[in-house]
């Protein structure tokens, strides 16, 4: 791996970062799962979200979880360190820009790890919750807050992002502040899987968004949308979100995804353990060293790594391909993002039968779509179909990649089990975010504050 400079200590060149994509490459053997998933602190007499100082504000909530093994991550501010993570093996838990708490988990090999990995952080989470009288909550978009209402985290990088976003477009801080997200990262063999694995994720994204709909609020009342999370994601920054047209394009590799990075506005550097505001600057002088704000500075390559995590398309790039598409929700759903996509991605039959789903859909459907699900769920259409008709077609093809696998648990059941929910979604056609509306408009008489007493974790 390189370090610093280019391997050599030479500066780096265009080809450093293309190389350094290719790097991310493992063998089948090695293959992993990481899973994230963020949720919303909040007190639990008021609802209220929390600060990050005080007695039961996100720092405490840190400090609390060190008991169980964690390590605490510290940046360098004015006032002295700040504890902005914790760290435990290859697991992190880190701070969203409202306070969304967020698990990084660990590569894993298995579901039944991950899942095993998800219940017992929340497990932990609640330990200290309840001794701080908060609750959490696993939501898309939080259903009561303004934005003003929710404190900023003393986290660098966030406040660069908070004075750029609104430059670029007009829901850039509603998805730092008020938005959660369950997230699950994939490896890749070569070249050409990646490219295979980028393009059926990407396609097929929209159809995750449908199934993991779950944020019809905003601000106390029904937003318009089963997915508000998704539907913000259609106005932050052109530059930098979306569908990438070029990804399935003719000659896609590493390479094109490089030349994109390289120009997507840059937000910051960091320098002796301090950022520095480099937005909207242009990393391809950075790598020339032609920057007036850092004179005589050339990119390294961990400005590039941390470049590439200031992109936030549906899927992502890195050393691995993150899926990006699906709001959080309950446990059980959190443990069934990283089945669906691992069922769908790691088994190569299952990954050709998924492409034959989408390989037909154009740039205009991949758009249309992806705007459509934010709205109508598994209502929409896409191709001539509904999308929760593709989303069975898409469940039927994950689990066979799951019994394929046949990664046993203890109990000697497959991973499939964890689809179950999602099965269940699909063949009603109701999305989560539906069974809520049908709350608010039922039993609890347009009180949008309870689903903070009847959801939490």
């Amino acid at each position: 791996m390189m370090s610093e400079a280019a391997s050599d200590g030479r500066p780096l060149v265009f080809e450093d970062l293309v190389r350094w994509f290719e790097a991310g490459a493992k063998p089948k053997a090695e293959w992993r799962v990481g899973a994230e998933h963020e949720k919303f602190p909040f007190r639990l007499h008021s609802h209220a979200p929390i600060p990050y100082e005080g007695d039961d504000g996100v720092k405490a909530l840190l400090q609390g979880l060190m008991r169980f093994g964690w390590t605490g991550v510290y940046e360098e501010s004015d006032a002295g360190p700040v504890l902005i993570a914790l760290e435990r093996a290859k697991a992190s838990v880190s701070l969203e820009p409202g306070g969304q708490f967020e698990l990084s988990g660990a590569p894993l090999e298995t579901m039944h790890d991950i899942c095993e990995e998800t219940g017992r952080h929340l497990e932990e989470v609640k330990a200290v919750a309840d001794e701080l009288n908060l609750g959490m909550l696993g939501l898309g978009f939080t259903p009561l807050w303004r934005r003003d209402e929710v404190p900023a985290m003393p986290k660098g990088r966030y406040g660069i992002m908070r004075r750029y976003m609104p430059k670029v477009g007009g829901m850039g801080l509603d998805m730092m502040f008020r938005t959660c997200t369950v997230q699950a990262n994939l490896d890749f063999a070569s070249e050409a899987d990646m490219v295979a694995k980028f393009r059926t994720s990407l396609a097929l994204q929209p159809i995750a968004t449908a199934l993991f709909a779950n944020s019809p609020f905003k601000e106390g009342k029904p937003s318009g949308f089963l997915s508000a999370r998704a539907n913000v994601w259609t106005d932050v920054d052109p530059d930098r979100t979306g569908m990438l047209d070029f990804v399935f394009a003719d000659g896609f590799g590493f390479e094109a995804y490089a030349r994109y990075a390289l120009d997507v506005p840059m937000y910051f550097a960091k320098r002796d353990s301090r950022y520095v505001d480099l937005s909207g600057r242009s990393f391809r002088r950075f790598l020339e060293g032609g920057l007036e704000e850092a004179p005589g500075d050339r990119a390294t390559i961990k400005d590039w790594a941390d470049h590439t995590t200031t992109i936030f398309p549906e899927v992502r790039l890195k050393q691995y391909l993150e899926m990006r598409g699906a709001d959080s929700g309950p446990w059980s759903l959190l443990c069934a993002l990283p089945a669906l996509w691992t069922g769908v991605l790691y088994d190569g039959a299952a990954l050709a039968a998924a492409w034959d789903l989408c390989k037909a859909w154009t740039t205009e459907d991949h758009d249309a779509v992806r705007a459509d699900v934010a709205r109508r769920g598994l209502k929409a259409e896409v191709g001539g179909r509904t999308v929760q008709a593709v989303a069975k077609d898409l469940l039927a093809i994950a689990r066979q990649g799951l019994k394929a696998r046949n990664r046993l648990s203890g109990g000697l059941t497959d991973e499939a089990g964890y689809l179950a929910d999602l099965d269940a979604i699909a063949e009603s056609g109701v999305t989560r975010a539906e069974r809520l509306l049908e709350l608010y408009h039922g039993p609890w008489n347009g009180d949008v504050g309870r689903v903070f007493e009847e959801f939490a974790y």
